[in-house]
């Protein structure tokens, strides 16, 4: 059985790196090498980095900075932000990103899944479905940065998204990002159910008990979290050691 894993979240906006409320991000809360340095010492499992204005001003990713990250990391690093084209999946992955995360692009360009998938492998391409309520509180797949709702259905399209050839989904919760109230643990319930892919539950975390039961209601191969680790004491490990005394496999 796969050992659950525990992802800190980065947000880099305007040369540093910032926290959302739901996906206002705004606070800021730091420097990307510095936090890298910090969870190198922390031994978490992965580390997700997110440049939340890339696609809103129309900027491709900053392979500089990911490259002057990377060399800092050691551990596996996942980045998203900006990602237009298999070019973009190539420079990133090129300068020591593990994997990419796909969001905006997977919609309007899918081809780039597909293409992506088969150039450097599943295991590369993670692709993000950021949900917000509608009025009837059905929840939607929302893009550029939370900013359009594209109308399609999570699970419907978390079903392509795995033929495409994603690795992975990361489930991000709009209404649930920053509050600290805990996972949209319907929504990734019903995607985990739809696929065969893991599902990452990300957005809303505000204790490890939020962790629990997103993995044991929803069925999460991997639990994400931002403000959980930047405005609290709470770290990584305590987060795995929580988990483990509940019987949930973690790497410790």
């Amino acid at each position: 059985m796969l050992k659950t894993r525990i992802i800190p979240t980065l947000l880099y906006r305007d040369f540093t790196l910032v926290k959302g409320l739901q996906f206002d991000s705004q606070r800021v809360v730091g420097s990307p090498v510095q936090a890298v340095q910090v969870y190198n010492l922390r031994n978490v499992d992965e580390l997700v980095f997110f440049d939340v204005r890339a696609t809103l001003d129309d900027r491709r990713p900053d392979f500089k900075l990911i490259d002057e990250i990377a060399d800092h990391c050691f551990m596996p690093l996942c980045v998203g932000g900006g990602i237009r084209s298999v070019d973009d999946i190539r420079g990133l992955l090129a300068v020591g990103a593990d994997k990419v995360v796909l969001n905006t692009v997977a919609v309007e360009e899918p081809d780039v899944v597909r293409l992506g998938s088969e150039r450097f492998g599943v295991q590369c391409i993670v692709v993000a479905i950021d949900t917000k309520r509608d009025g009837h509180g059905e929840p939607t797949v929302w893009t550029a940065s939370g900013t359009h709702d594209t109308g399609l259905d999570p699970v419907v399209w978390a079903k392509e998204l795995e033929v495409l050839g994603a690795g992975e989904i990361i489930i991000q919760s709009v209404d649930h990002d920053g509050v600290m109230a805990g996972y949209d643990t319907e929504t990734i319930r019903r995607v985990v159910e739809a696929v065969t892919i893991p599902v990452i539950a990300s957005g809303g975390a505000g204790e490890f008990s939020d962790m629990y039961d997103v993995i044991t209601a929803a069925g999460a191969s991997a639990v994400a979290a931002a403000s959980l680790f930047h405005f609290t004491e709470k770290t990584p490990m305590e987060a795995k050691q929580y988990l483990a005394s509940r019987g949930i496999l973690t790497r410790i």
